[in-house]
């Protein structure tokens, strides 16, 4: 059976961790910053960790990690 491709756009924005959650970065930090309050960017700067109900799908997108 031939080896499972990796998307490689899935590659560039997910990561896994050591303890197997999937971490990206929240959108919303390139443009429009001076509208945005101190509060939301130091929030919006924090990685994201995707849900257990979302796993499924990452496991199609990024077989080997």
């Amino acid at each position: 059976m031939p080896k499972m491709k990796t998307k490689r756009a899935a590659s560039k924005r997910f990561s896994v961790t050591a303890n197997g959650k999937i971490k990206y970065k929240k959108m919303g930090m390139r443009k429009k910053l001076s509208k945005k309050s101190k509060r939301q960017k130091r929030e919006l700067n924090k990685p994201g960790m995707l849900s257990k109900a979302e796993h499924g799908k990452m496991k199609v997108l990024l077989p080997y990690r």
